[in-house]
């Protein structure tokens, strides 16, 4: 873990929010080619330092060099994607509806809509992704694509590795001879730092990876602004995971392996990691748990981020472990002299599920409860209370069915994503990815964090009435 932490003064907090106003009138006017040149600059920077950095990013997170190489190459792939919608014109995109004559309603002026960059946007990095979603991860790079400034709140898991990333930005910028506000850093452990970039008038949106109690915070803090922004948080998930009677008839030990393989996927620090499985109560439930539990029993999770990251699941944990008629499967003895995490199990029925709201929350680590359910209608009941999810996984609805197609819109109802094979940890970035979900998962329901689409939250429409060629054609 990283000991040499700095602490961004309030001075330097305006002084970066001030940087980037500063930069914002000639980002937002700047060309597709100039963006596209930048975005492809950085993330061959990011390809060009790979040795040194993933050396420092195992040293600060312990995530293993061969995690840490595959997100590097999953940082530089996104950088480059939003090159190419940059190259392919997406946020130049134009709606022209041209006049009508005659009077209203038919009748109306020539409208043409168009989209204009927001302005500098605060980016939160998160502390399990390093590298994807921190400095010159998913949010920085759809951001500066829509062609707004960054300053990026470095996570204190990862300093040493936020600084020389952001250290190798500002060698990109100086070389391609931008302006430095373009992408701009502030540190600290403190709230002070972030409240105060927050509420600086220069910052025109916040995008947020973390914890429900974070994130939520400083949306108030968005909030009560003389001038409320834009607050793009992804909060946090539990991802249920359905397991229907059709889908244990193959390999039902195959299924248990991948899904154990997912709960434990980097000491369960995955946003999308399942922490909910729901099982019918039958011989056949009861067999897939105990594969669970003995699959799961045996994963051997690398060490969690940070020492406050291991309390708080050790104390969902044992919070979890005193509730009435929760019947623990899984608790290996912990070894204080050890930083890694022992894996976790519980089975409860649906009533104690819906009774216990500490059931539903998200425990962020290698955790999972599993729901027994007698019949569609209680699994329906258990979806229904979860709230609002990243994802919701359904194994063993190929068929078209009645109850199938209930579950399908129940879960799409909950969930920004909805699998119906696989795991859900791993998020592809392509057109269609959808990485956020209804309240409490993210803020805004109807946006993505992951994906071509996260450049929408950074473009606001503008509609131009009988607006001059000259401008339309900018």
């Amino acid at each position: 873990m990283t000991t040499d932490l700095v602490e961004s003064t309030a001075e330097q907090v305006d002084a970066a929010a001030s940087a980037s106003a500063s930069a914002a009138e000639s980002w937002a006017t700047s060309s597709g080619a100039a963006r596209s040149r930048l975005l492809r600059g950085l993330a061959k920077a990011l390809d060009s330092e790979r040795q040194p950095l993933v050396d420092i990013a195992d040293r600060e997170t312990q995530l293993g060099v061969t995690r840490l190489n595959g997100e590097l190459d999953r940082t530089v792939f996104q950088l480059r994607a939003f090159a190419a919608l940059v190259e392919a014109g997406v946020p130049f995109e134009q709606l022209d509806d041209p006049a009508v004559s005659g009077g209203p309603p038919a009748g109306h002026p020539r409208l043409t809509r168009i989209r204009v960059p927001i302005g500098p946007v605060a980016m939160f990095a998160a502390s399990n992704f390093p590298f994807a979603f921190s400095v010159l991860g998913g949010d920085t790079a759809s951001a500066l694509a829509a062609g707004c400034p960054v300053v990026v709140k470095a996570h204190p898991g990862h300093a040493e590795l936020s600084r020389a990333v952001f250290e190798l930005a500002c060698a990109v910028l100086s070389a391609q001879q931008l302006p430095a506000g373009i992408v701009q850093m502030v540190q600290g452990t403190s709230v002070d730092v972030g409240v105060r970039l927050v509420r600086h008038p220069a910052i025109c949106a916040v995008a947020f990876t973390g914890s429900f109690k974070g994130g939520t915070a400083l949306q108030a803090q968005a909030n009560v602004r003389q001038r409320p922004i834009p607050f793009y948080g992804e909060l946090g998930s539990i991802n249920p995971v359905v397991v229907l009677p059709t889908a244990l008839q193959h390999q039902p030990e195959d299924l248990a392996q991948s899904l154990a393989a997912s709960i434990a996927q980097g000491s369960g620090q995955f946003c999308t990691c399942p922490g909910l499985v729901i099982v019918r109560d039958n011989a056949e439930g009861a067999a897939f748990i105990a594969m669970l539990a003995t699959s799961l029993a045996a994963a051997k999770p690398h060490a969690m981020l940070t020492p406050e990251i291991r309390r708080a699941y050790d104390s969902a944990i044992n919070c979890i472990t005193t509730l009435k008629d929760v019947h623990t499967l899984i608790r290996l003895p912990r070894d204080p002299e050890k930083a890694q995490p022992t894996p976790f199990l519980a089975v409860v029925d649906t009533q104690t599920f819906m009774r216990r709201h500490e059931l539903r929350e998200e425990i962020f680590g290698p955790a999972c409860i599993v729901v027994k359910v007698a019949t569609l209608d209680e699994t329906v009941e258990v979806l229904q209370a979860i709230e609002g999810s990243l994802t919701a996984t359904i194994w063993g609805a190929e068929s078209a069915t009645a109850g199938n197609l209930r579950l399908a819109r129940v879960a799409m109802g909950i969930a920004g994503r909805v699998l119906f094979s696989g795991v859900p940890t791993g998020v592809a970035i392509t057109a269609a990815q959808q990485h956020g979900g209804p309240w409490p998962a993210s803020t805004q329901a109807f946006t993505t964090s992951v994906g071509h689409a996260a450049l929408d939250r950074f473009l606001r429409p503008v509609a131009l009435q009988d607006a001059p060629e000259w401008l339309v054609r900018l």
